[in-house]
């Protein structure tokens, strides 16, 4: 069991906006990658009276091995593959242009299951929130897509990652987050003391519910509005 524990995704979201109050942000928007993000992402945009919305990235899979991945991609179709991996699996251009274009279109599907239309980035910094990193492959292909998508300054906030990960996140987002770097790392569960499965229905939960209480307060604008401020 790792030395460093969070009670749960709360905890963990808490403890990063703590961190994020200390950085100077224009504008903030925090988008939680689904579904394991969401619970932290909510905890900083609530801290920050951000907006919050999702933004979905898919593992590309390697031929044959499903459950290995050899890179991601956004909705948008922004793609990060392991070159070396691949090439390592056998995944030539053919297949990796048929699996970006399946894999893409599940993450336009599954954006649109959220109801997550994007927040308007450009010209905001832009939080990206998760619960934890592993290869930090879907977390690359949502900076880079966030990039495409004008944001003027984009973050990586995680409680967890091993930091042969955070150092090759380093190389994209402009500033990463990471409250614990565990060169011992096997998977982000272990890091938690409650690490319960966060289902479709709980994002639609906690994004609804986000933006009922944004209309009360007016903290914001609601999620999916003109967060010009």
């Amino acid at each position: 069991m790792s030395s460093m524990n969070f009670i749960d995704r709360q905890d963990a979201g808490e403890r990063l906006a703590a961190a994020l109050q200390l950085i100077p942000l224009d504008r903030p928007v925090v988008l939680g990658i689904p579904r394991g993000g969401l619970p932290v992402a909510v905890c900083i945009a609530e801290v920050l009276r951000a907006p919050l919305g999702v933004i979905v990235a898919r593992k590309l899979r390697a031929p044959g091995q499903p459950e290995l991945a050899i890179g991601a991609t956004a909705s948008d179709g922004t793609t990060w593959i392991d070159g070396e991996l691949a090439r390592a699996t056998g995944a030539d251009e053919n297949y990796l242009a048929e699996e970006t274009k399946r894999q893409s279109a599940e993450a336009r599907a599954r954006e649109d299951r959220f109801d997550g239309r994007r927040a308007p980035v450009k010209g905001h910094t832009v939080i990206v929130a998760d619960d934890g990193l592993a290869t930090g492959s879907t977390a690359i292909a949502a900076v880079r897509s966030l990039r495409k998508a004008g944001a003027s300054r984009v973050l990586l906030a995680v409680p967890v990652a091993p930091p042969h990960t955070v150092e090759l996140l380093r190389g994209e987002a402009d500033e990463v987050i990471c409250l614990h770097e565990d060169e011992d790392f096997t998977a982000v569960g272990q890091y938690y003391q409650d690490f319960r499965q966060v289902e479709d229905e709980d994002v639609v939960k906690i994004l609804e519910n986000y933006e009922k209480k944004c209309h009360m307060t007016g903290g914001t604008k609601g999620r999916k509005g003109n967060f010009e401020l």
